[in-house]
C-alpha cells in the first residue's frame, strides 16, 4: 500500500506540481485547497487526485479536513505545507488585518496542518514534513514584512520539528523557492517580470516542477538522513 501524502494549497501553481510529482512517484495524494472550487474540480478531473476544501488558518477546520483525508485514504505519512497568501503593502501602510491574514495562513497554517498529523507519525515511527518557505523569508522584501516574517518563521518551525522528530523517524525540511513561473508571477506587468529575471543569475524564472522534484526527493527514503535543512531553489539569486 502506497504512503499517503497531503499537499496544502495543492490544486494550483507550485502545489499542483508537487501533488502531481508525488502521484507520479507512487504516493496516494490528497490536495487541499481554500476556495477556488472550479480550479479544484478541474485539477481532480485532469489528474485523478482528490481535493479537499478547508482553510488552513482554522485549526478545527484543518483537523476535520485531515480526518476526512485519513478516513478516505489512510494515515497521512507525508505532509507538504505549501498553502500561502500575500497581502503586500509598505510597512507604514500595512494594516493589522493584512498582517494577521498572512500570519494566520502562512505561519499558523503550518502549525494547523502538521499538528494533527504529528502524533500519528510519532506512533508509526515514520513521517516526512516539507514546508514551502520562500527566498523572501531568507532575505526579506520591500512591502512584504508580513510575508517575509511568516516564511522566516517557517524555517524555525522546520528546524525545531527536525530535532523533536528525528528519533521517531520523522524528518522536517524546507524549500525556499525563488521566483517561479506561476500564474501569480506571470500576471505581473512584463516590465516588472523582466526586472525580476534580470536579478536572477540563471536568467530565467524557475518552473513549478523544479520545486516539485525537490519535494519528491526530500520525502523519499533516499533523504532519510536529511533533517532540518533548507533547499534554496532560486537560480543563484540569493545565498545563505
Amino acid at each position: 500500500m502506497s504512503r499517503v501524502a497531503l499537499v496544502t494549497g495543492g490544486s494550483r501553481g507550485i502545489g499542483a506540481a508537487i501533488a502531481i510529482a508525488l502521484k507520479n512517484a507512487g504516493y496516494t495524494v490528497a490536495a487541499n485547497y481554500a476556495g477556488n472550487d472550479d480550479a479544484a474540480a478541474k485539477f481532480t478531473a485532469e489528474t485523478g487526485i482528490k481535493t479537499y476544501k478547508w482553510n488552513v488558518a482554522d485549526y478545527e477546520a484543518s483537523k476535520a479536513g485531515i480526518a476526512k483525508v485519513e478516513a478516505d485514504l489512510g494515515p497521512v505519512e507525508i505532509v507538504v505545507a505549501n498553502a500561502g497568501i500575500t497581502r503586500d503593502a509598505p510597512f507604514h501602510k500595512m494594516t493589522p488585518e493584512q498582517w494577521h491574514q498572512v500570519i494566520d495562513t502562512n505561519l499558523t497554517g503550518v502549525f494547523n496542518t502538521v499538528h494533527p498529523i504529528w502524533p500519528g507519525m510519532r506512533e508509526r515511527k515514520f513521517g516526512r514534513v516539507v514546508v514551502i518557505s520562500s527566498i523572501n523569508g531568507q532575505k526579506g522584501q520591500f512591502a512584504q514584512v508580513n510575508y517575509a516574517a511568516t516564511k522566516a518563521g517557517d524555517l524555525g518551525i522546520v528546524k525545531s520539528l527536525a530535532q523533536e522528530g528525528a528519533r521517531a523517524g520523522i524528518t522536517a525540511n524546507a524549500i525556499c523557492p525563488g521566483y517561479i513561473a506561476t500564474e501569480m508571477v506571470m500576471a505581473v506587468p512584463e516590465k516588472v517580470r523582466e526586472s525580476i529575471i534580470a536579478g536572477i543569475p540563471a536568467g530565467r524564472l524557475g518552473e513549478p516542477e523544479e520545486i516539485a522534484r525537490c519535494v519528491a526527493f526530500l520525502v523519499s527514503d533516499d533523504a532519510s538522513f536529511i533533517n532540518g535543512s533548507t533547499i534554496s531553489a532560486n537560480g543563484a539569486q540569493f545565498f545563505v
